[in-house]
């Protein structure tokens, strides 16, 4: 069985990392070369909560070859089209692309290669790429945790083998109700990412401010209500219960929901927005695919959203150049 994993980023370096120190056999695929030059040289070097090198096979896409029969897909979703109609030429006839990507990736990818060769993948921490060859792991170690499933009505024949190839890593949960899994990560995402983005901070950071943490229990608000209203139910993460811990109908609760997001989100105080990360690197971000997906689904189901509609509104403007990633865009939400 051959394995990869395509776009072996921060969050891909570090699986890949932790898969190979423990006996598994994984190709580190990333198209930014110094990155990949600098693993072969030092190895994947693993700081924050964690600290270890580990030697892995890292290559470039024009070094691919051959044909895997699991190829684990952590890109940005921006280019997705274009990246899984490459990677099609590169998978088993029974093969599988596993996405470990924010949003709801799927159904676009299922469009591509079929829905029996598409596995979704929930990553329950997260790491800050710091350096070529360098990543930060910035979640707790006892939060390395992955919820597996798919859309389909069958499963991919490799499942069992994708399941303990992350177990290498950390546990995994396999989930009946993937697209309330899916959820999950988005309302997490939406809130503590889009925030990360907008005021240039830790989702720590952003939950510990009250004036941000109002805005972050806004977009929290707007995800369960627009899964209420599509027939959605959010499931647990980590065990928890974020529906019945962070929703509100009263203003008792409504306050109790306040006081628990900077505990609710301790384990990953430290972890910076992948989104800010790449304003940081001049480049473009998912947002449309985070809080654009809550936007979306609140027009279908004649939800309104204004709070992701303005993170998307100001992540754009930042991205445009017209303001900067600041605590001072909280006035914007006025």
């Amino acid at each position: 069985m051959r394995a990869a994993i395509y776009g072996a980023g921060s969050l891909g370096m570090i699986l890949g990392a932790f898969i190979t120190k423990n006996g598994g056999s994984i190709d580190l695929v990333n198209r930014n070369k110094a990155h990949v030059e600098a693993i072969r040289k030092n190895g994947a070097i693993v700081t924050g909560t964690v600290n270890f090198t580990q030697k892995v096979n890292a290559i470039t896409p024009e070094e691919m070859s051959g044909r895997y029969d699991i190829i684990f897909l952590m890109t940005k979703q921006l280019q997705n089209r274009e990246v899984v109609t490459f990677l099609k030429d590169y998978m088993t006839e029974d093969g599988v692309i596993v996405t470990l990507q924010n949003g709801i990736p799927e159904l676009l990818i299922s469009e591509i290669v079929g829905e029996e060769h598409v596995l979704g993948c929930t990553v329950a921490w997260g790491a800050t790429k710091t350096g070529d060859g360098v990543c930060e792991l910035t979640s707790e170690p006892d939060s390395l945790t992955f919820s597996l499933g798919y859309i389909g009505g069958k499963p991919n024949v490799h499942l069992r083998e994708v399941k303990e190839l992350l177990e290498l890593m950390g546990p995994v949960e396999m989930d009946d109700n993937f697209i309330g899994t899916r959820w999950s990560k988005l309302l997490i995402n939406s809130a503590f990412s889009g925030m990360s983005a907008v005021l240039g901070c830790t989702f720590g950071e952003a939950a510990k401010d009250r004036r941000s943490r109002k805005i972050v229990q806004s977009l929290i608000k707007e995800c369960i209500d627009v899964c209420v209203a599509g027939g959605i139910h959010i499931e647990p993460i980590q065990g928890k219960d974020v529906v019945k811990l962070l929703d509100y109908r009263n203003a008792f609760k409504k306050a109790l929901s306040f006081a628990i997001i900077p505990i609710a989100i301790r384990k990953h105080a430290l972890l910076k927005a992948s989104m800010l990360q790449d304003i940081e690197n001049g480049k473009k971000t998912e947002v449309d695919s985070i809080n654009g997906s809550v936007c979306s689904f609140g027009r279908k189901t004649g939800f309104p959203t204004p709070y992701n509609d303005k993170v998307v509104e100001i992540v754009h403007r930042i991205e445009d150049g017209e303001f900067s990633p600041s605590f001072d865009n909280l006035k914007l939400f006025a």
